[in-house]
């Protein structure tokens, strides 16, 4: 199974084309070391710089393992069909990814898991991320609860609805199901995937333990809501991005062909 796209059909990829490519192949291998992998399923996708009418997304059947630079198809995001390279379009991807793509500006990235901490918190009754430590307090105001699953996405109407759930937020928690992060740029969204199963995976500890959760003031919630990440204190990149660039470099050391 063919799963590059050929030398010469990227020949006239501009470089902001090819680092997209590399910072998404860098995301799917680092969610597969991560644990947010499940199978040759879940997606990960981005629009194309520079075009607003397509997006980048895995042929179907690959593995994340074994994402490169030069793996993605470019998808139409009106009618599913390949602008470039070669596979299949696997059907929910386009049915979940292309509509939200489509609708909210903050989503030039979309990514979407089956991560084990946080979609076990979308199969209770109550999913929410609760008000009981400073990683979970900072992700509050972006999260989105989707209360209804409908089954499995093949149709783009139900992105169009997932879409109008998340409204301005940049997390959705998908009930009986999955997460999805969107962001302007990769890194916002794998940092909000990271850290959101963080998040996930301490509340799942915490209450393991049976003892009551122990909830913060009101007072330190609203403060730790304006001062977490220390954006104020710092000049250039954002703390997605540095902290992106740092998982990026341990690819570079661990598995470079990622930017192939």
């Amino acid at each position: 199974m063919q799963f590059r796209v050929s030398p010469k059909e990227l020949q006239d990829c501009s470089a902001e084309e090819w680092q997209a490519r590399v910072d998404l192949a860098a995301a799917h291998r680092l969610a597969f070391m991560h644990g947010f992998s499940e199978g040759i399923f879940n997606h990960l996708t981005l629009v194309v710089p520079g075009h607003s009418d397509r997006y980048y997304q895995i042929p179907f059947g690959m593995h994340w393992s074994e994402v490169t630079a030069s793996s993605f198809m470019e998808v139409g995001l009106e009618d599913g069909k390949i602008r470039r390279g070669a596979g299949e379009v696997e059907r929910s991807c386009y049915c979940i990814h292309a509509p939200i793509h489509k609708a909210l500006p903050q989503a030039k990235a979309v990514f979407h898991t089956h991560m084990p901490y946080a979609s076990a918190l979308t199969r209770l009754e109550d999913p929410r991320i609760k008000e009981i430590g400073q990683t979970e307090v900072g992700m509050m105001g972006e999260i989105a609860y989707d209360d209804e699953y409908t089954g499995p996405a093949l149709d783009p109407a139900e992105g169009d609805r997932l879409a109008r759930v998340i409204g301005d937020k940049t997390v959705l928690f998908m009930a009986n199901h999955g997460i999805t992060t969107v962001g302007n740029t990769v890194a916002d969204a794998y940092d909000r995937l990271y850290y959101i199963e963080r998040a996930a995976q301490v509340q799942v500890y915490a209450m393991w333990t049976g003892q009551p959760l122990k909830q913060l003031p009101a007072a330190v919630v609203e403060k730790t809501k304006r001062d977490i990440g220390g954006t104020g204190f710092y000049e250039g990149p954002t703390p997605a991005q540095r902290h992106f660039d740092a998982l990026k470099r341990i690819l570079d050391r661990k598995e470079p062909d990622y930017a192939s």
